[in-house]
């Protein structure tokens, strides 16, 4: 079942890469006691994720803590080492949390997976945005066939 506006984030364990290499963090870490902007995509290094997904969040970085979001965290179905080489190449610094749902264990806890099997993919995340308040999803934008129109930065920072 896909989650949505008013539940609770599910806990479970997602990586990100730190100055001692990957690591785990738990959702509950990221979410509790703050206000997250959550954007997750099919994978790093493909077209619109590195052409406009991510930079988009780079760009607008200021703009969004300026308006109370305390972390914004990029999800990807990938490793913690694809996610930090990732996020070194688009400049994100230490503005984007990249995080590695390298086993889809959040991706599929929040009923949001995409089958690209057929592509030789395998199952990857959707595109979406999220704004979490202290664990409780408050808005919910699912891009819908392939699209890349509800989970930009700018439609997330008009939410604010």
């Amino acid at each position: 079942m896909t989650i949505k506006i008013g539940d609770r984030m599910p806990n479970v364990k997602i990586a990100h890469m730190t100055a001692d290499g990957p690591a785990e963090l738990s959702t509950d870490e990221i979410f509790a006691a703050k206000k997250v902007l959550l954007f997750a995509l099919p994978g790093a290094y493909t077209p619109t994720c590195s052409a406009a997904h991510l930079p988009g969040y780079v760009v607008h970085h200021d703009a969004l803590k300026a308006k109370g979001i305390d972390t914004i965290a990029c999800l990807s179905v990938n490793d913690a080492f694809v996610m930090a080489a990732w996020g070194q190449a688009q400049n994100v610094g230490a503005h984007i949390l990249m995080l590695a749902d390298g086993s889809g264990a959040f991706t599929a806890a929040v009923g949001l997976e995409l089958d690209l099997t057929a592509t030789n993919m395998g199952v990857r995340s959707q595109r979406y945005a999220m704004l979490v308040a202290d664990g409780v999803v408050t808005h919910l934008n699912v891009e819908q066939g392939g699209a890349f129109k509800v989970s930009d930065a700018e439609t997330m920072l008009g939410l604010l």
